[in-house]
């Protein structure tokens, strides 16, 4: 049986990477803008089909981080091999242990998704400039911006699992700072009216930001003493 523990630092920045890359902060300011998009039926139904996309999204999220672990730990570290730590070792250790084929969806899948995060990234950072300060920044400065930081990984010689993995624990710091107000806005009634949130929502929310907010300090605290 697997008993989930953070018995170590590594681990809790681990965990906290997970978190930052299924819940990047960015996205939520994405998701608002996105609902002033739509128009058809009435403010409550536009307000459930909002809840469900969000709630099927994070969903399937959950699960395939799941999967993802579930399969490392059946095909590498049951198999004995508990030193891979970059993505090329995964990729090429999986096609002995696996299939090509299994190899290959997983090449596939980086791509995928490395794509799909810049995008939402990009499009999220517009949304922030355009729609909150009112600043507009030149489509090439904005890809060039975009692809900025991988050029000086590869140009460095860092290693960019360890890089991907810095960055998504960055992201998990940004959560609570996206989901304070969030929660404030939308707990006053004067502004949402009746879509105002329930008790019980307003309880868990802060209850996961308390949660988020431990994580982010338990790693701080732990990084600076070298725990």
């Amino acid at each position: 049986m697997i008993i989930p523990s953070l018995p170590n630092g590594e681990a809790v920045f681990l965990a906290a990477g997970v978190l930052g890359a299924t819940i990047m902060p960015h996205v939520i300011y994405l998701h608002s803008s996105l609902t002033q998009n739509l128009h058809d039926g009435t403010r409550k139904e536009r307000y459930n089909a909002t809840r469900w996309d969000v709630a099927i999204a994070m969903t399937i999220a959950g699960f395939v981080n799941l999967a993802m672990m579930a399969t490392a730990a059946a095909a590498f570290h049951f198999n004995g091999h508990t030193g891979v730590a970059d993505l090329d070792a995964a990729y090429l250790t999986l096609e002995p242990l696996l299939s090509h084929a299994a190899a290959t969806i997983f090449g596939l899948s980086l791509v995928a998704a490395g794509l799909s995060s810049t995008v939402v990234g990009t499009l999220a950072g517009q949304v922030v400039m355009q729609g909150f300060i009112r600043f507009h920044i030149p489509l090439w400065f904005r890809r060039a911006v975009t692809m900025l930081p991988s050029f000086i990984v590869i140009m460095m010689g860092l290693d960019p699992t360890r890089i991907l993995v810095m960055s998504q624990v960055l992201l998990s710091f940004g959560i609570a700072l996206a989901l304070v107000p969030l929660l404030i806005f939308t707990s006053n009634p004067k502004l949402m009216g009746d879509l105002v949130n329930t008790a019980w929502i307003k309880r868990t929310g802060w209850v996961i930001v308390a949660i988020v907010v431990t994580l982010n300090g338990w790693l701080l605290v732990g990084t600076v003493l070298g725990l």
